[in-house]
C-alpha cells in the first residue's frame, strides 16, 4: 500500500510534516507501521499549490529516501494546500507519469488502494473517462483513471457527488462477473482552495486514514507521523473528510447518509 500526506491551511514549508517528523513520510517509505507492504519506494511525487491556478509537481520514479533533491525541495517550497505521495505499486510499472499526485486543471488527486483484476475491467474504467479528458491520461494506473473519470463525471463543480458516482460504478465492475475483486479507495482531491478526502472499500478492509485539526489547519495521512496516536483522529471506513477554506473540518459517511461535524 502506498503512503501519503494532505496539508490544507496556512502557507507553510512542506517539510512541517513531509520530511521533518519523526514518523515522516519519508521514514514510511522505508518502514510503514500500518500497511502490507512496509516498504513504499516505486517513486515518489509533490503537488503544491502557489501563485497559479494550476498546482506545482515533482515526481520521481527513485525511493523518497534515495532522492537528495527531496529535503532541498521540502525545505524551501511553501504553500497552504499541498499532497506528498509514496508509491507501492500494485502492477504498473514505475515510471514518473504513474507516481502520484496527479493533476488535471486546477484539481490534483492521489490515491492508496486498488482496483481488484485491473487488466480485466481497465477498459471500463477507462470508458468513464470523457474525451475531453481523456487526453489528460499519460500514465497507465487505476488511480489516474478514476481521477479523470470523476473529473469527467463533474467533479469540477460537484467533486463529492462526482466521486460518489464513479465509486458505485467502479463497485459494480468488481463484483460483476460472480467472484468479487477488492476496491480500496483512500484518497485525496482538492482544487486549490478546497480539501477532501476519502475512506471507502468494496470486499476488502478500507485502508488507514487519520486526521489532526488546529487552528483552522488540517493534515491528512495514511497513518500518524509521530508516537502521539491520541492527538491522531481516524476517519472511519466509509466516510470522507471535506476541509473547505474558512469553515471546520467535516466528516461524513460516504456513500451514505447526512453530514456531522467533526469533533
Amino acid at each position: 500500500m502506498c503512503r501519503w500526506i494532505a496539508y490544507r491551511g496556512e502557507t507553510i514549508p512542506l517539510e512541517q510534516y513531509v520530511t521533518a517528523p519523526a514518523h515522516s513520510l519519508i521514514v514510511q517509505s522505508q518502514r510503514a507501521l500500518e500497511s502490507t507492504a512496509a516498504t513504499n519506494g516505486d517513486g515518489f511525487g509533490l503537488g503544491w499549490y502557489g501563485d497559479h491556478a494550476e498546482p506545482g509537481l515533482y515526481r520521481e520514479v527513485r525511493p523518497a529516501w534515495s532522492d537528495e533533491n527531496l529535503r532541498y525541495l521540502c525545505r524551501h517550497i511553501h504553500s497552504h494546500l499541498y499532497f506528498a505521495h509514496v508509491r507501492a505499486s500494485t502492477g504498473t510499472p514505475v515510471t514518473r507519469p504513474n507516481c502520484h499526485p496527479f493533476s488535471c486543471g486546477r484539481w490534483m488527486f492521489m490515491h492508496n488502494g486498488v482496483i481488484g483484476n485491473w487488466s480485466r475491467i481497465r477498459r471500463m474504467v477507462e470508458s468513464l473517462i470523457p474525451d475531453e479528458f481523456y487526453s489528460s491520461r499519460i500514465g497507465t494506473t487505476d488511480s489516474e483513471a478514476v481521477f479523470l473519470a470523476i473529473l469527467g463525471a463533474g467533479g469540477d463543480k460537484d467533486p463529492v457527488g462526482a466521486t460518489a458516482k464513479v465509486l458505485f460504478a467502479l463497485t459494480e465492475m468488481v463484483n460483476a462477473d460472480g467472484s468479487p475483486e477488492p476496491l480500496r479507495f483512500t484518497a485525496a482531491f482538492a482544487n486549490g482552495r478546497d480539501l477532501y478526502a476519502f475512506r471507502y472499500a468494496a470486499n476488502d478492509k478500507a485502508n488507514t486514514l487519520y486526521y489532526r485539526e488546529s487552528a483552522g489547519n488540517v493534515v491528512v495521512v495514511s497513518e500518524p507521523l509521530d508516537s502521539e496516536h491520541k492527538n491522531w483522529k481516524p476517519v472511519p471506513a466509509s466516510h470522507m473528510l471535506i476541509a473547505q477554506a474558512g469553515q471546520p473540518v467535516v466528516l461524513e459517511p460516504f456513500l451514505a447518509a447526512p453530514r456531522v461535524a467533526a469533533q
